[in-house]
């Protein structure tokens, strides 16, 4: 039984549409010096044809499925004005003399490499945007015709290695049951797009494309990660009756939409989504979401090589916050560095770049790009309630300086007349561990708190977390950790400011009601994960779960604390998503 990442919920059963990777058959050879002007203006003329291709794209997309799914198309318009992109080909054309499909191919190569070196894996995913816009060129260069999966006569689930935005986008709503890739991840648009479209998706299957025959019956199961390859009848008969309780279990938490995030005994949290792009926003907001908690804005200067624009930023935050709107959007100032940058503004090499120069560190050298972020932000944060975040503080000094320039910026805006959000709450991630310890005068600086639990623990416990062979000592409810995170949330109530948790604490059962219990505000969580957080705290008392964080404050190990947690609480909460797990 293959596994994978399970990326969109759901279980489809039906027959397998192998979608073959496109491969090209280039023929590679050098071109004269007379020849060079020619083979310029036919790569310029391919480039012009795919801005075509992917404008039509987006308008149907716009019109088919909304703006939101059509949003990832302009930012491939964006890379073919890239110059960074473009100047590599052209490059290659005019000094190695090569065929212009020759160096289309050889920039692809090289920016995969690039993008392969990222540790994040939402990093690396972004290849697959370029490689798509690549592909049009190609496509346009060899004169092929574009593939889709428009006209289909029968419902199937597509099994390919990827899946490219323009993929997704020409499917044919009703026919796709679902699809399974050798490669991809959550984050990746493929996925973004299945949820988007309510479809099943399972990814990172690594070779399910050689396991699968065409036509061979399948079950796709969205919610573990898994595909069953010619089931049996008694697997059948299973899985149609998981997917009927997956179906009622959905049922009864949208039921939970509009109800607030509030405990049986009365305690009411904020429940708010995590979103990397815009199109993200209308799903968070479908499923309930209170605001967004955490709007990473990596992704605008990402795939390109000059920096977006203040009118790029305002037009991609006034997007979100006006959706949002009247709940609040916290946007995350650019926490690039360290495994993120790709190739805009050189880096210098760094032995451990995680705690090198990156985040507010960058935002406070460079201060011109850090200066445009925020004038963005106060810019579009008049058209909604906008609030901003800054990551990797350490101490009150960065805090100050940071406040300097905004106070700046404000006054500047001022003086040229131009309209802006005047009270804009600032708030930073408490993810360092020296944050954590001098909570008390940080929460005298700012007006709120978001802990960004993943690194906080990384930190804390010196473990990095993708490392195999450490990865058992990330434990989140050491009790280092729950010490930490109890004084945070102290020292904020104590000045009168609120704090969130963005990191994966926020999604998992067991950590949600500790840290309810700790006292945590609100929660910010995956899109996708928002009704079944909603249902747990629903079903939870506060009392309860304060009474078992003062005992697990007292834990000598981490063990102790789980096993204690565990104890009390495993039940409850086996209970309360029961319907999930029965239905995956």
């Amino acid at each position: 039984m293959p596994k994978g990442i399970a990326a969109s919920p759901g279980i489809a059963m039906g027959k397998a549409y192998i979608l073959e990777k496109e491969e090209y058959c280039i023929l590679e050879y050098k071109i004269k010096k007379e020849e060079v002007e020619q083979e310029l203006k036919r790569f310029e003329t391919a480039v012009e044809n795919s801005k075509k291709d992917l404008g039509k794209i987006k308008k149907r997309v716009e019109e088919e499925m909304g703006e939101k799914e059509a949003y990832i198309f302009q930012a491939h318009l964006y890379i073919l004005e890239d110059p960074l992109f473009i100047q590599d080909i052209t490059r290659r054309i005019k000094r190695q003399r090569l065929n212009a499909e020759t160096a289309v191919r050889r920039t692809l190569e090289v920016f995969e490499a690039k993008f392969a070196s990222a540790r994040a894996e939402f990093v690396r995913r972004r290849f697959g945007d370029v490689e798509d816009v690549g592909g049009h060129i190609l496509r346009n260069l060899l004169k092929r015709p574009t593939r889709t999966l428009s006209h289909l006569e029968e419902d199937i689930i597509v099994v390919a290695d990827d899946l490219a935005p323009s993929d997704t986008a020409s499917m044919q709503k009703g026919r796709i049951l679902g699809f399974a890739t050798n490669v991809g991840g959550r984050t990746s648009h493929s996925a973004i797009m299945a949820r988007s479209m309510e479809i099943p998706a399972v990814v990172g299957l690594r070779d399910i494309t050689k396991k699968v025959e065409p036509g061979s019956v399948v079950i796709l199961d969205g919610n573990r990660g898994r595909v069953i390859i010619n089931p049996s009848f008694q697997q059948l008969e299973n899985y149609r009756k998981k997917k009927k309780r997956f179906i009622s279990h959905k049922k009864n938490l949208a039921t939970l939409r509009s109800l607030p995030a509030q405990t049986l005994d009365g305690r009411e949290v904020s429940l708010a989504a995590n979103i990397a792009a815009p199109e993200e926003v209308e799903l968070a907001v479908r499923e309930g979401a209170e605001g967004i908690g955490l709007y990473r804005t990596e992704y605008l200067y990402m795939n390109r090589s000059s920096l977006p624009s203040e009118d790029e930023q305002i037009e991609a935050y006034k997007k979100v916050i006006e959706k949002a709107a009247p709940n609040s959007v916290i946007i995350r100032t650019l926490d690039l560095g360290g495994d993120k940058f790709i190739s805009h503004f050189p880096v210098p090499a760094e032995i451990n770049p995680f705690m090198g120069w990156r985040a507010i560190r960058l935002c406070l050298e460079r201060v011109d790009i850090f200066e445009t972020q925020l004038r963005a932000i106060l810019r579009a944060s008049r058209f909604g309630n906008g609030k901003i975040m800054y990551p990797m503080i350490s101490g009150v000094e960065e805090i100050r300086k940071v406040n300097q320039i905004l106070a700046g910026i404000k006054e500047k805006l001022r003086r040229e007349g131009t309209p802006f959000a005047e009270n804009v709450e600032a708030g930073i991630m408490i993810e360092i561990p020296s944050a954590a310890v001098i909570a008390d005068l940080l929460a005298k600086e700012v007006d709120f708190f978001s802990l960004g639990t993943n690194d906080l623990i990384q930190y804390s416990l010196a473990v990095d977390r993708v490392n195999e062979k450490v990865a058992y000592l990330y434990q989140p409810l050491h009790p280092t950790i729950l010490r930490l995170i109890d004084n945070v949330i102290k020292c904020a109530h104590r000045e009168g400011i609120w704090v969130g948790v963005c990191g994966e604490m926020a999604s998992d059962p067991l950590s949600v009601l500790i840290l309810l219990g700790l006292g945590v505000d609100e929660f910010s969580v995956a899109p996708t994960s928002l009704l079944e957080i909603k249902k747990i705290i629903r079903s939870a008392e506060w009392e309860e779960t304060q009474e078992i964080a003062v005992k697990m404050l007292k834990s000598k190990t981490s063990y102790e604390a789980k096993r204690l947690a565990e104890r009390r609480l495993s039940r409850r909460i086996k209970r309360i998503v029961r319907g999930n797990n029965n239905a995956g």
